[in-house]
């Protein structure tokens, strides 16, 4: 009796996995529609104003909405976080735009088709800094505006403390400065983290059932839900935005000995729900800060964008605008 009720216990496990394995397969887009229609946008060039192109950088090629690049403006570039696109920033490139800057922002790596390298340290955070430089110089950009969330936050925040010359003004949004979690975390990983980073089962947990569980973990916008899993729908691209995950143990590695000290005029902002950010990591963050600092608490969660479009957008645009009207005027390329 024992030994048949073990092989049932058995049989109905391997019948559960079967059904999630079948029911991520069918969830996924084998068509690659998504990176068809990418391969059919317009190179960047000296005639590209706005819309949706492809951009040649760092031995890849995103996918970027820009606005605005017919300007003689300054440059902004923008970085989203996971699971999203640079769909997110939307509303801030066309505000940006409209005020005389050359916008762009791009999918990065992982999330763009023509942006996804084999091997889990293709997504260290090194790389994620020369992939904004690279992208930096293909638009001629000598210098530029920086605005990050979630993940693209952590990026930009390196970005300052490496490059403050090449950075005008820095925004993060949501996540705070790492430097003062890097010790934290060599501790010992976020269980969420600890979970990314085990071999195919985010995969298949978030893909199930046309990426239900990961729907109703982003932001109640049904139009940028469809973007993302249209992106992340394709074969591949999600385990290698798990990638950015997985690559923290290497990218934790990199930063020994690095002073995290940030140069650039620099703005946070994220929501009163947020729970990365608490008193101590927001005091250990000014601490952290040489140039001009500044500081929104909002009304929000995790997802600023969508919940406080108008405060964020304001506040990010302020922020431009002070910058630049107490900077020397850039040199730019021609």
């Amino acid at each position: 009796m024992a030994r048949r009720i073990l092989i049932a216990g058995f049989a109905l496990v391997c019948l559960g996995l079967g059904v999630i394995v079948a029911g991520s397969l069918l969830s996924l887009d084998w068509g690659r529609t998504h990176s068809a229609r990418t391969a059919s946008l317009p190179l960047l060039s000296d005639s590209t104003s706005q819309g949706l192109v492809r951009i040649e950088a760092n031995g890849l090629v995103f996918r970027a909405r820009v606005a605005g690049l017919d300007s003689d403006g300054p440059g902004l570039i923008l970085l989203h976080g996971y699971p999203e696109t640079s769909a997110m920033w939307e509303p801030l490139i066309a505000a940006a735009a409209a005020r005389g800057y050359r916008v762009i922002a791009f999918d990065q790596r992982g999330y763009s088709p023509g942006a996804r390298p084999e091997g889990v340290d293709a997504y260290r955070i090194d790389e994620m800094v020369g992939d904004v430089l690279a992208v930096a110089a293909a638009a001629g950009f000598e210098d530029f505006h920086l605005v990050g969330h979630d993940w693209g936050c952590v990026v930009g925040w390196i970005a300052a403390v490496r490059h403050p010359e090449r950075i005008r003004s820095w925004a993060g949004l949501s996540i705070p400065h790492p430097g003062p979690m890097i010790q934290q975390l060599q501790g010992g990983l976020p269980t969420y983290i600890k979970v990314f980073n085990t071999p195919w089962v985010p995969e298949l947990l978030f893909s199930f059932g046309d990426f239900a569980l990961l729907r109703r973990g982003l932001p109640e916008n049904e139009a940028l839900r469809d973007e993302y899993v249209s992106v992340l729908a394709e074969p591949g691209a999600l385990s290698a935005t798990l990638n950015w995950y997985r690559a923290i143990p290497s990218s934790l590695a990199s930063f020994a000995g690095e002073s995290f000290d940030v140069q650039p005029p620099t703005l946070f902002v994220w929501g009163s729900r947020e729970g990365w950010v608490n008193a101590e990591r927001l005091e250990r963050q000014r601490a952290l800060m040489r140039g001009p600092y500044h500081e929104l608490e909002v009304d929000a969660g995790h997802w600023l964008m969508q919940e406080q479009t108008r405060a964020v957008v304001e506040r990010i645009l302020g922020q431009l605008a002070a910058v630049d009207a107490t900077a020397q005027p850039a040199a730019r390329s021609q």
